[in-house]
């Protein structure tokens, strides 16, 4: 049986991982220092956490369910205990692109990261259709990267990839610098900040008189349909008008030079600012 040692088991994420490893083929020891994340453990799980030594001892899995401005201590931190060959996992690629797992060339090191359920999707259970993290009830597609270790490894690493972040349709294999242009670059630097601006579009057209239900029912409505087009979900084309208001629009809105966010200078800075 493959034995795994995950790190912040109580956490926000570990959580997660700690409910969802449960009926799955491994061991896996908790590792949580807050008394608040012990106690959710215990209380909903059924799950006694073990101290760093006791769940290192002998495992062949190391996963950091940890924020990731702590992931390079808690790696450093127990970096002389890790037997050679052992699989070292992480739930996001900014510490790793950043530099801040230790330098141990014979160690395994796997990330991966969940897509989360998608926008369109065939979802009819309710409990699914309200999953808009994943990992509990809708289905969703995952990316995963080898950032070094033998090529054998990477199925291990899938395997447990699956059970994190399940129930799973896609799993997607890219590199650990692909995986950072898709977060921060793609979906936070770019998404998030474009859907913040139209949150703050919608407010806008409230303050001058829209009713805000009316406004979001709008908003939302055409998103769907206008996504639906342009990431080809279904056949369709825009009318002359909108297309006219695209062109006046997208040079109003953004800058020439806007896609220098996913220049890997660029990428590398995000990403240090966040670990």
């Amino acid at each position: 049986m493959t034995v795994i040692a995950l790190f912040g088991a109580g956490g926000k994420m570990g959580y997660r991982l700690s409910k969802n490893f449960q009926g799955s083929r491994f061991e896996v020891r908790h590792v949580e220092v807050s008394d608040v994340g012990k106690a959710r453990l215990k209380d909903d799980l059924g799950i006694t956490a073990h101290s760093a030594d006791k769940a290192l001892d002998g495992a062949d899995v190391v996963i950091l369910a940890v924020p990731d401005t702590m992931i390079g201590k808690v790696a450093t931190g127990i970096n002389d205990k890790l037997k050679a060959g052992t699989m070292v996992v992480a739930l996001d690629a900014a510490a790793p692109f950043a530099g801040h797992l230790p330098e141990r060339p014979d160690l395994t090191y796997f990330v991966t990261h969940p897509c989360h359920p998608p926008i369109f999707n065939d979802e009819t259970d309710m409990a699914a259709k309200r999953d808009f993290f994943g990992g509990v009830a809708a289905k969703q597609h995952i990316v995963s990267a080898l950032m070094q270790g033998p090529e054998e490894a990477y199925g291990l690493g899938e395997e447990i990839a699956k059970v994190i972040w399940a129930p799973i349709m896609r799993s997607h294999r890219v590199t650990v610098e692909q995986m950072a242009l898709l977060e921060p670059g793609l979906s936070e630097t770019v998404c998030a900040s474009l859907l913040v601006v139209m949150r703050e579009a919608m407010d806008e057209v409230v303050k001058k008189g829209v009713p805000k239900e009316a406004a979001r029912d709008f908003l939302l409505g055409h998103m769907n349909v206008l996504g639906a087009v342009i990431f080809e979900e279904t056949p369709g084309v825009f009318s002359d008008a909108c297309n006219k208001a695209i062109e006046f629009g997208k040079p109003v809105l953004m800058r020439d030079d806007w896609k220098r966010v996913f220049d890997m200078d660029e990428i590398a800075a995000s990403i240090q600012r966040i670990t």
